[in-house]
């Protein structure tokens, strides 16, 4: 069609989305294809948000966001990590600070130094802005290290995201390896994104921010993981006061605001205590790990998130794909990722263990057969 803009050939329909609407084809399907909780939202937080409803609290909010929750995100940070955020704004999701932080800083040519395997967002915002995607490749334990991101770098690179804990593979970088890659982006001067959505959501102890490591940091963080608020669309973002006016700015000629009564309620979820949910997922993330490696899988345990990134397996399979092996799952009703779907490989699938226990065993049945 002759009025769609060429940009958008830079960017393909998501994989995941591919294979999520698959589900509605298939009978009792064995869905472990999406990153969203199984769990509710909290009643404190429902409860509040119904109120503020109830109560017409219902028209547009500042643009940057409510006071009351600004103030939240930042008292979270200084009291878990030891440094307060700065500069904090509201934002529609961490998907919307993600693309308000690019739209403000990139420009056609400039580079991007990101892990692969990668959020599948990294790739397709940086193509429809104009840059230069750079994917470092981690593979086998999925660390970004501070050499391979040295090496990638040329005087085209503007900016580095980390991401962890890590989708699509649950790796967590802990306070020392991120703040190796901080070093790295102080003597180059990058700016850093620190995609920190599944922050908390640790099952090793190695609960770590990037919070106070350097000057020139944006930090995205939001409520639709742990909080299980992703139909909400309410995020926050914090980083050097330039470029969050400028975030800010934008955000009036694109999201506006985030929904404000989304803001209200998240106030109440940092009164949440959220220790059951991080059981049950350390739970959930060792039924699957071990069994997948009780079937021979070559997996790497993810520390966070809820995701696994298993390789698919060769000694069985000989040369299939990622994207073969996923085509025999659904063939059995299990919907899980192709791995070139967050990779420039395609040799491993991503598993969201985010599902019953009962589900991921069911599963693990399957899997079985597929080996």
């Amino acid at each position: 069609m002759k009025y769609i803009a060429d940009r958008t050939k830079r960017i393909d329909a998501s994989g995941i989305r591919k294979v999520f609407a698959l589900a509605a084809d298939l009978e009792n399907p064995i869905n472990l294809s999406i990153g969203q909780p199984d769990y509710d939202v909290d009643e404190l937080v429902k409860d509040e948000a119904i109120a503020q409803i109830q109560a017409g609290f219902n028209s547009y909010t500042q643009t940057w966001g409510i006071e009351e929750l600004r103030t939240a995100c930042t008292g979270y940070y200084q009291e878990t990590f030891g440094h307060p955020l700065e500069n904090v704004m509201v934002t529609s999701g961490v998907a919307g600070g993600l693309f308000l932080t690019l739209l403000a800083t990139i420009e056609p040519g400039d580079e991007v130094i990101f892990a692969d395997p990668f959020f599948v967002m990294y790739k397709h915002l940086v193509n429809l802005l104009g840059g230069t995607c750079v994917p470092v490749l981690t593979y086998p334990d999925f660390k970004l290290t501070p050499e391979a991101v040295e090496a990638a770098i040329t005087p085209k690179t503007k900016l580095l995201i980390v991401n962890s804990p890590s989708n699509p593979t649950g790796v967590v970088l802990t306070k020392s390896e991120l703040q190796a890659l901080a070093d790295v982006a102080k003597k180059h001067e990058l700016l850093v994104i620190s995609d920190e959505i599944y922050e908390g959501m640790d099952y090793d102890g190695d609960r770590a921010s990037m919070v106070g490591m350097y000057e020139h940091l944006v930090i995205l963080n939001g409520f639709s993981k742990l909080a299980g608020m992703t139909g909400w669309r309410c995020g926050y973002a914090a980083g050097p006061p330039e470029l969050i006016q400028q975030m800010n700015a934008l955000q009036q000629y694109t999201f506006v605001c985030a929904p404000s009564f989304a803001q209200k309620g998240a106030v109440k979820f940092f009164d949440v205590d959220n220790t059951p949910k991080i059981e049950a997922y350390r739970q959930k993330r060792d039924i699957i790990y071990n069994g997948l490696r009780e079937l021979g899988y070559e997996v790497a345990k993810p520390g966070g998130a809820f995701y696994i990134f298993p390789k698919v397996p060769g000694e069985v399979s000989g040369d299939e794909s990622g994207t073969e092996f996923v085509t025999r799952a659904i063939a059995k009703s299990l919907l899980i990722i192709p791995g070139n779907v967050f990779s420039e490989k395609d040799t491993h699938f991503r598993i969201s263990f985010a599902a019953t226990d009962d589900t991921l065993k069911r599963a693990l049945e399957v899997l079985a057969e597929l080996v």
